[in-house]
């Protein structure tokens, strides 16, 4: 079998998922549209060659229900030919795409594909697919009968691990800390991608972010789950999950070139990375947001690298006792969890997430000279993404 390599990772900026963001005014289709252009352009890539799309997207409902990567590639003026498919494994739909980019290259099905995720949260707005319908049904239910709303998970979590408030605000605040520290040093400026906007704006930086942020200040934020019937049911619990401490809704697209060894050396293309292991799990459903514990056990045991090895983290901050969780089974020091902030400064477009994380952990390993870097999602449902990414340029 050969190897499939990762030639490049690009993102779009993170634009604040409400009407007035950024990148409100752009279809998601362009948007993804736009990134996928820009991909092509920078390897001087023929996109006649590509074999597929392979698209993260989340809310699959309104400007989203279209098999959106097939839309993009139309958008982008792709060839016809060329087929795309959506992926939906919630948070890590982005992630699965990746992991089946490179399945497929190893199998011999691709030679070269093109892995996405785009979600466009101020259009599409979180929840839109599921129209007040109960998507669990009764047998689920039976089984599972203290299912709750992510954010309770978190607070579940939380209390498990025995994380207060305040290390849950004092590692936000780090979150916007390091990912303005990397704006201002340039450190995104390889990763992304301009989008114009139909009043003709170029955007060139995430929005996201908020230089300045304090612990202090996010202290002062309400709980987001005090209420009922939550209240009642779980007595015990402290309510610590805030806004501030959770990941931000946002608009946001990201692709990664992926393909054989052989072909990018036929095409004079420099592989910036490879994926060394992957592995996906399920686990607790009520307390969710778990499953990045067992994924990490998974898919170190499957690549044979010891995390004494692994140079930089990116757990998902889709709320902080997440990767606070993660950081108190595996004990990596703060300096290699999220080096670059992570989706509470930059944001979770649900859908792109997976590849924002990965394009973001490719651009950190080269930049401190790393050779491996893990990256691990929570999802709903209780699942989980991970995978080990090897720096082909260290």
């Amino acid at each position: 079998m050969g190897r499939a390599v990762i030639v490049d990772a690009v993102r779009s900026p993170m634009g604040r998922g409400k009407k007035s963001g950024a990148l409100a005014g752009v279809h998601p289709v362009d948007l993804l549209a736009q990134v996928l252009t820009a991909l092509v352009a920078r390897n001087d890539l023929d996109p006649a060659t590509i074999d597929d799309v392979l698209v993260g997207c989340v809310g699959q409902a309104g400007e989203q229900s279209a098999t959106p990567g097939r839309q993009a590639v139309l958008a982008a003026g792709f060839p016809t030919h060329v087929p795309s498919t959506t992926i939906e494994r919630k948070c890590g739909s982005g992630q699965q795409a990746v992991d089946f980019a490179v399945q497929g290259v190893v199998a011999g099905a691709y030679d070269i594909a093109i892995a996405a995720g785009v979600e466009s949260m101020s259009r599409v707005p979180m929840g839109s697919a599921r129209m007040d319908a109960d998507p669990f049904g009764p047998s689920v239910r039976a089984r599972f009968p203290d299912l709750v709303p992510q954010g309770v998970s978190a607070e579940l979590v939380a209390r498990k691990w025995k994380l207060t408030r305040a290390e849950l605000d004092e590692y936000s605040a780090r979150s916007h800390a390091r990912a303005a520290a990397v704006r201002a040093n340039g450190g995104f400026d390889g990763e992304i991608v301009p989008i114009t906007t139909p009043d003709g704006t170029t955007v060139t930086s995430d929005e996201s972010i908020r230089e300045g942020t304090t612990p202090e200040r996010l202290a002062g934020l309400a709980p987001a789950f005090a209420r009922e019937p939550y209240l009642s049911r779980f007595p015990e619990l402290e309510w610590l999950i805030t806004a501030g401490n959770s990941s931000q809704i946002t608009d946001g697209a990201s692709a990664l070139l992926v393909m054989s060894e052989e072909q990018a050396k036929a095409l004079g293309l420099r592989p910036r990375a490879a994926i060394v292991a992957s592995a996906v799990v399920g686990d607790d459903p009520t307390l969710m947001l778990t499953g990045p514990i067992p994924a990490t056990h998974k898919v170190l045991a499957r690549s044979g690298v010891g995390l004494d090895r692994i140079d930089a983290v990116e757990v998902n901050e889709a709320f902080a006792p997440v990767p606070l969780a993660w950081q108190r089974e595996f004990g990596v020091p703060d300096d290699r969890l999220n080096p670059a902030g992570g989706a509470i400064a930059l944001g979770h477009p649900l859908g792109a997430s997976g590849c924002r994380l990965m394009t973001t952990m490719i651009n950190h390993l080269e930049r401190a000279g790393g050779r491996y870097g893990l990256q691990t999602m929570c999802e709903a449902g209780g699942m989980a993404n991970a995978a080990i990414v090897e720096n082909l340029s260290a």
